[in-house]
């Protein structure tokens, strides 16, 4: 099915109505304290085995399944832990039960075409309601995993993992993962970055919005009235405290005043602590930092919620994680989505007849608009850049977050011209296009090319009728999944991009297989180019 435009004015969002579907919520509110929290619950144990390293990656243990009580667990640890040849990994082992390991369940049949080779994997990665326990929040509905260490749904990922099932004829699946998103929003009141307790304190780049566009292509334009409500709560938890906003407090969780009254958006975490799943990393960060670690552990949990953890767009030097300031910044690719779910909330409006609210929020996108374009547009460069409200200039660390208002039709002819100049001249590799031009070992900076940003390139240079570039980026990064996946089987997390016959990496654990997102945007750009699957790049090798 032909990929829908994203619209600029609410004259391009219109669609014949046919009916409308009532829609009610009876779930009940989450309460995080009912649920098991491992680096609550397991206090000092936690904070031990973390330290102490039992598990090679720090994630192994938050995803453990406690055997007994949390309570009772602590209440045996304190009382053997002094006793002679007591022994930490033995003691874990025997009061936890370990986490599925990845890649036992599936093998490969190479002389499968990559679009089968996706199809099968699809139930692979699925996961059904019920048997969870641990620090899995329960969903009410079937979803997709991206693979690897990634055992839960996250926020982001799903939509480009979407955008594959779509392909695939997964409707009723889309369908659910939807649920369980507006489950979420409805108990938790966001979209945590995936379904673990540990999540909980903050969310992702937001694309729901995107995703009930996806299953509106689907099953028609009543999509949007029935899941309005949950739009509306999603964006009331990205706006919390933006009508308190004032000179003298200019920012509040997610919200931003800029000196003009203009009101932009951040990452956020409502926790200043280590994040369970990078226990220890965290940690040897604040110390190399010299800062506060409070502070720090916030910059690092922001970056989280971006989905860029971790890269050089963070750093006050551009170079090294210890100087992380995540929460100064303000994100180009962030405020494009908001922008996005502002215009959709009006079309919402409009189409259920509240023509004031239509207006409201239609403003409200104008005004996000202006400022995204006034703050962010570096007109030397010719680029987009995250804008440093602290400092009160632009970062100057050239990403492909600067995409994102080509893709929502924000940018204006100029600015879209002189974007694809610099993705063409700058970022376009034999691989596809690098996160960023900066080489710092962080795994969303160069020469890591990821497949969301892929995809948020390629359309967004078809929306401004840049054909023949997003084609070539297109061509690059379907050519090396292609070639990798007929030599080792496994389509991965992330690409280099730059040097192809080298694995991409950097980061806090090892390149993941499976995977979600590259199965989905892979599916999505042969839909576009069907001839891409006969045909890879000259330069194509495959990573040894």
């Amino acid at each position: 099915m032909q990929q829908l435009p994203v619209p600029t004015s609410l004259r391009h969002l219109t669609f014949c109505l046919l009916f409308l579907l009532p829609f009610t919520f009876a779930a009940p509110p989450l309460q995080a304290q009912q649920l098991y929290q491992p680096e609550k619950d397991l206090a000092e144990l936690f904070e031990q085995v973390q330290l102490q390293a039992v598990f090679p990656d720090s994630k192994t243990f938050p995803d453990c399944i406690p055997l007994s009580p949390a309570a009772d667990i602590v209440r045996a640890y304190r009382q053997e832990r002094n006793t002679p040849g007591f022994d930490l990994t033995t003691f874990v082992l025997a009061h936890f039960q370990l986490p599925p390991q990845p890649g036992t369940n599936f093998t490969t049949d190479t002389t499968q075409s990559v679009t089968e080779h996706i199809k099968a994997l699809w139930p692979v990665l699925t996961r059904r309601p019920g048997g969870e326990a641990g620090s899995l929040i329960p969903l009410p509905d079937a979803y997709v995993v991206p693979g690897g260490r990634f055992r839960e749904i996250y926020y982001w990922d799903s939509y480009f993992t979407m955008l594959g099932l779509q392909q695939s004829g997964q409707t009723e699946l889309i369908q659910h993962m939807v649920d369980n998103f507006t489950y979420l929003i409805n108990t938790a009141g966001h979209i945590p970055n995936g379904n673990r307790t540990y999540y909980l304190s903050r969310s992702q780049p937001p694309f729901y919005a995107l995703m009930l566009r996806v299953l509106a292509q689907q099953k028609g334009e009543a999509v949007l009235l029935k899941y309005a409500p949950a739009l509306q709560k999603e964006y009331a938890f990205w706006m919390d405290g933006a009508a308190q906003l004032s000179a003298t407090n200019p920012a509040h969780r997610r919200v931003v005043r800029l000196p003009d009254g203009s009101i932009l958006n951040r990452y956020w975490d409502d926790s200043p602590t280590p994040r369970p799943e990078a226990y220890k990393e965290d940690v040897a960060t604040a110390r190399q930092s010299g800062r506060e670690p409070a502070e720090v552990y916030r910059h690092l949990r922001a970056a989280a919620e971006s989905g860029w953890d971790f890269s050089s767009r963070w750093f006050a030097d551009g170079k090294n994680l210890a100087t992380i300031h995540t929460t100064d910044i303000i994100p180009v690719d962030l405020n494009a989505l908001l922008y996005h779910m502002e215009m959709t909330l009006a079309q919402m409006a409009k189409l259920k007849g509240d023509k004031a609210a239509a207006h409201t929020f239609k403003q409200k996108a104008k005004a996000r608009r202006k400022a995204l374009l006034a703050y962010t547009w570096h007109a030397g460069d010719g680029f987009f850049y995250d804008y440093d409200f602290v400092k009160g200039t632009t970062t100057q660390v050239p990403s492909l977050a600067a995409v994102y208002p080509l893709f929502f039709c924000i940018a204006k002819k100029k600015q879209a011209a002189a974007v694809a100049h610099k993705l063409e001249t700058d970022f376009l590799k034999p691989g596809g296009l690098p996160a960023t031009l900066n080489q710092t070992g962080q795994q969303w900076d160069a020469p890591n090319g990821w497949a969301p940003l892929q995809w948020m390139s390629v359309q967004a240079l078809r929306n401004y009728k840049y054909n023949d570039l997003a084609r070539t980026i297109a061509q690059n990064w379907a050519g090396q999944n292609i070639a990798v996946y007929r030599q080792t089987g496994k389509l991965v997390e992330k690409y280099n991009v730059a040097t192809l016959h080298l694995e991409g990496g950097g980061g806090e654990y090892p390149n993941q297989d499976g995977f979600g997102w590259t199965n989905g945007v892979l599916l999505k750009l042969l839909s576009l180019y069907p001839d891409l699957q006969k045909t890879q790049p000259q330069q194509a090798e495959v990573p040894q």
